[in-house]
Formats: C-alpha cells, sequence, structure tokens
C-alpha cells in the first residue's frame, strides 16, 4: 500500500477538509535504551579491572626482572644450587607466571565480565523483539 505524503485536493470548494489522524501516542518503555543501561558501564569496568590485574601480573613480574637485572647484578648471579644462578630461575619462573596472568584473565572473565555480557546480550535481545513488535503494530495500525 503506498502512502502519498500530500495533501489532499479538492475539486470542490464546499467540500470539506478531510480529517487529520491523531498521533498514537505510547506509553514509555519501563526500562531504560541500552545505551544508557548501567549494566555498561559495569561491563566495562569490570572488563578494565580484568585487563589491569593480568596485565600487571605478567608485565610486573617482567619488569621486576628487569629491574633486579639492571639494579642488582650480584644478587642475580648469586648461586642458588650448584652451577644455577638465581638469575635464570627467576627468567625461567616467568613462564608459569605468564600462565598465571591467562588464567586469571580467563577465571576474571567467567567470574565477573561474562555473566554481565550475557545479560547485555539477552537484554539487547529482548530490545530488538520489542522493537520488531511495535513496528509490525505500527505499520499493521496504518
Amino acid at each position: 500500500m503506498s502512502h502519498d505524503p500530500s495533501p489532499p485536493h479538492f475539486t470542490y470548494p464546499w467540500q470539506s477538509p478531510l480529517p487529520v489522524p491523531e498521533p498514537v501516542h505510547r506509553p514509555p518503555a519501563h526500562h531504560a535504551p541500552l545505551g544508557h543501561h548501567s549494566d555498561l558501564r559495569l561491563l566495562r569496568s569490570a572488563y578494565r579491572w580484568q585487563r589491569r590485574v593480568a596485565t600487571l601480573t605478567a608485565l610486573g613480574y617482567f619488569v621486576l626482572f628487569l629491574v633486579l637485572s639492571a639494579f642488582a647484578p650480584s644478587l642475580m648471579t648469586s648461586q642458588v644450587s650448584t652451577g644455577l644462578p638465581l638469575g635464570l630461575v627467576l627468567a625461567l619462573v616467568q613462564l608459569p607466571v605468564t600462565w598465571l596472568a591467562i588464567a586469571l584473565y580467563e577465571s576474571t572473565a567467567r567470574r565477573r565480565v561474562d555473566p554481565l555480557a550475557d545479560r547485555i546480550r539477552k537484554q539487547s535481545a529482548l530490545d530488538a523483539r520489542r522493537e520488531t513488535r511495535d513496528t509490525r503494530r505500527k505499520e499493521a495500525g496504518r
């Protein structure tokens, strides 16, 4: 069905103008739009915290290793056991510390970030369904 937005033109001057349909007023939604949702702020802060913990775990240890190498070479060359300097032990511990950072990242994702993301995803799908339903109702009312 096509809709002509131009006003009707009357053939006879004694014809009364056509009534203008009143706009349909819808009650406001019971929830805030997704872009202003407080869960998005919570998700951003949880993700930011997650990145900081994982990054500081891995980089913090590596920076500690570098600082000790630069400013405490006698400590780094001291023997832990026969023929095994402390610097080499600390360098080998870097790999498990990196694994620890990855494990921290994944655990905080499962515990803090993923539930928030799932909640926002469900809310977004619900908003999309409501929008589709409202659009269909609007089109059916024409």
